[in-house]
């Protein structure tokens, strides 16, 4: 619904303030010529913008850098951060280095600009390279250990037969030990019961003290000693070797082919699965043509190169070219303006005789120009409103009529 204003607008005032902005860009425009460029404020801002966002993720990873790593130590946590913020500092520089690099005259001037911009950008460089290797570094850690994991499964198949027949060695020695052992021991103790019982006889005497005594007397054969202790031995021989060869056969019980090929297999897919999930292992396989499980750690950290220091390239130069790119520069009236110039006095006379010959070849510039004539200004009533026409009762004017 179209609403109509209550007062009507000021001319006055709106013919002022058209005047006072078309004045304000007449001097804008001045200003610009005298000083020899002009800054584009728009672009400015978003290089500055550039630079805020930058300066405010490198400060947070660098945060959360020092408190991953500083293991819980305030002082190593506030001493990690103390580099960061100088850093932060010195990529502030850089957008007013490169409109410096613009705007000022003197060479020497914009040369240290110039090396500052660059030394500005290395740091910048840094932060964000560091950036991007946080980013990829869980992938990678994860990879790594998925690796690892792998790499010891193929290890415990490779050598699965060496362990195997080493325990089947030890089964095999223990089993021979026992059975001499048992061996042994029925010798001993077929020979211990071939041997012939005691012989027990009584002795009658008189002893010094003039009574008789009356004993009964055993007499054991002597080998009968020797086979016992050979007998006992044999049974201590016997519970030594029967827990090693029960500790063997349980070791032995543990070695399996197979479930050292599922293990290889388990391990191959979660190192897949986590290769998988690592973006650049992907990005290798794609440019390499190779599985991904197959990239080497070269041709990874080759990449890691590429996708950290190329962007972090490009973001510290980024703000710094559109910086640049804001000023606009031009000669100044000192620079190019024939007002400013001064003409030699040996090129006085050539200069007089080619207007000398430029008049005489064209006489009619030397004719004073008529100005045009300007149509009479018709005057304007106040009051424009017509009188109405009616007839008239003149006699004249009906006998003028009439002849």
């Amino acid at each position: 619904m179209l609403t109509l204003r209550k007062e009507p607008p000021n001319r006055d005032v709106a013919r002022e303030k058209r005047e006072w902005n078309l004045d304000r860009q007449r001097w804008k425009q001045a200003r610009d010529v005298e000083r020899g460029y002009r800054i584009k404020w728009g672009y400015v801002a978003i290089a500055y913008l550039v630079e805020f966002m930058v300066i405010g993720a490198s400060l947070i990873g660098a945060w959360l850098f020092a408190d991953y790593y500083s293991d819980g130590d305030s002082r190593a946590f506030y001493f990690m951060l103390l580099a960061p913020l100088v850093y932060a500092a010195v990529e502030l520089c850089r957008v007013p280095l490169g409109i410096l690099a613009r705007t000022q005259r003197s060479w020497f001037v914009k040369g240290l600009a110039i090396i500052g911009i660059i030394f500005a950008a290395g740091v910048t460089t840094k932060s964000v390279s560091q950036l991007g290797e946080m980013m990829f570094h869980p992938r990678l850690m994860d990879a790594a250990k998925a690796k690892t994991a792998l790499k010891d499964a193929q290890s415990d198949r490779a050598s699965i037969d060496t362990r195997i027949a080493a325990a089947d060695a030890r089964v095999t020695q223990y089993t021979t030990e026992l059975e001499q052992i048992e061996k042994r021991a029925a010798e001993n103790s077929s020979q211990l019961a071939g041997l012939p019982a005691q012989r027990c006889e009584r002795i009658s005497g008189t002893n010094s003290k003039g009574k008789t005594y009356s004993n009964l007397k055993c007499v054991a054969d002597p080998r009968v000693a020797t086979l016992n202790a050979a007998v006992t031995k044999a049974g201590a021989d016997r519970g030594a070797v029967t827990k090693d060869l029960e500790a063997a056969r349980q070791a032995r019980s543990q070695l399996d082919r197979g479930a050292a090929d599922r293990k290889v297999a388990d391990t191959e897919q979660a190192y897949r699965n986590a290769v998988n999930r690592s973006q650049l292992h992907s990005f290798t396989a794609m440019v390499y043509g190779v599985d991904p499980i197959e990239v080497t750690d070269a041709q990874v950290h080759a990449f890691l190169r590429i996708f950290v220091f190329v962007p972090a390239l490009c973001a510290a130069f980024a703000s710094t070219i559109l910086a640049l790119s804001a000023v606009s520069v031009r000669r100044t009236f000192m620079d190019e303006d024939d007002l400013g110039a001064d003409v030699a006095t040996e090129a006085t006379p050539y200069l007089i005789d080619h207007l000398t010959g430029a008049l005489k070849e064209y006489p009619e510039l030397l004719q004073p120009r008529q100005p045009a004539p300007q149509p009479a200004a018709a005057v304007i009533p106040i009051d424009r409103r017509q009188p109405p026409v009616t007839q008239s009762n003149n006699p004249a004017s009906g006998v003028g009529a009439t002849a």
